[in-house]
């Protein structure tokens, strides 16, 4: 079980958590967005993902890319602890939630993104801040007020989904971007209570081997 990834890519992050949460061994092979131009790249790499993103991951024959995919399957091979309830009006809201944050508020701040902003369109530093800080409000602002309904202890009541392994890496993006979250306590206080536990710490940025802190 090999998972491509970089240390401080959101969506690898998440595959990160769900692998620990099931407690799996997996090795990780860090691909650096940065140095070469770009590893993901890379001619080698493209024959593992065309899309020249990460994650990737890649277990025997099966080879997987999107951070969703990944951990759904990871789900229904390794069903416990089960991150998706079994209802499927429950099941539903808990995907809802994670696409809200992984196909809506994540990609505006995206590293390729924002390479696009300063590059080509030659935005200075404090411009790509403002874009950052814009759509991440904009998108926080309404999961804000959709996890006053749907929180307890996390995202989706009182055990762990997919909902928040999605909203960890934001959130922590987020803070890596300086935002101010203080209109946001119920994202804050579930960002929190899941920076407590091993899952999650263990598959923190700052904790991987490729780490650059």
């Amino acid at each position: 079980m090999k998972l491509y990834s970089y240390w401080r890519s959101s969506a690898a992050y998440r595959v990160r958590i769900a692998l620990n949460l099931k407690q799996l061994s997996f090795e990780t092979i860090p691909v650096h967005l940065l140095k070469d131009g770009g590893q993901q790249h890379s001619a080698e790499y493209q024959q593992i993902n065309p899309n020249q993103l990460v994650p990737a991951y890649v277990d025997g024959e099966l080879s997987l890319n999107q951070s969703l995919a990944i951990i759904e399957y990871l789900d229904e091979v390794y069903p416990e602890p089960a991150l998706l309830p079994a209802d499927p009006a429950a099941k539903a809201q808990v995907r809802s939630l994670a696409l809200d944050i992984a196909c809506d508020i994540h990609p505006l701040n995206n590293l390729r993104v924002l390479q696009y902003l300063t590059g080509p369109l030659a935005l200075n530093d404090d411009q790509k801040t403002e874009w950052i800080h814009h759509w991440l409000h904009t998108g926080f602002r309404a999961l804000e007020q959709r996890l006053q309904a749907t929180a307890g202890e996390f995202c989706y009541g009182d055990r762990i989904t997919l909902a928040d392994i999605c909203l960890v890496p934001q959130m922590y993006n987020a803070l890596r971007f300086k935002l101010d979250t203080l209109e946001y306590p119920t994202i804050s206080r579930v960002y929190h209570h899941c920076q407590q536990l091993a899952g999650f710490a263990l598959a923190a940025p700052e904790q991987q081997s490729d780490a650059q802190v």
